[in-house]
């Protein structure tokens, strides 16, 4: 589960077979202070691919700046690039994406999700009754 603001616009593509992925980044801050009382940030990035019905969505509604809930399996990847350096990237497959803010908004962390928009992917939730344990 990731909270952030997307650091660019979606990039929808088709697979071969057709199925619609839609693939942004979105960044989260942390803001602390030191033992010195330095105030300091820090962002961290993180790919999110959405695919299907969930990945129209994204396409269609999210834009850079929006702020979003991401929900997914996680997949961490370290490589080597061309000028030798190791490189990371943490990539959230996602089940549901939260758009925490209206299009025009573009203000602070909201309180809680209450009147965000969700667009899930997958299985429905299922009751607990349903439930084998």
């Amino acid at each position: 589960m990731v909270i952030g603001n997307l650091g660019s616009d979606p990039e929808m593509r088709y697979t071969p077979s057709g199925i619609p992925v839609t693939s942004f980044s979105v960044a989260t801050n942390r803001r602390y202070t030191t033992r010195d009382g330095e105030n300091r940030e820090e962002t961290e990035w993180f790919r999110v691919v959405a695919w299907n019905r969930l990945a129209e969505q994204c396409n269609q509604y999210l834009t850079k700046g929006r702020r979003v809930y991401a929900e997914g399996r996680l997949k961490s990847d370290t490589w080597v690039g061309n000028d030798g350096q190791t490189r990371f990237r943490n990539e959230i497959n996602a089940s549901a994406v939260v758009f925490l803010d209206s299009a025009g908004e573009r203000s602070g962390p909201r309180d809680s999700f209450d009147g965000g928009d969700q667009f899930a992917s997958g299985p429905p939730p299922q009751d607990d009754d349903d439930l084998p344990w």
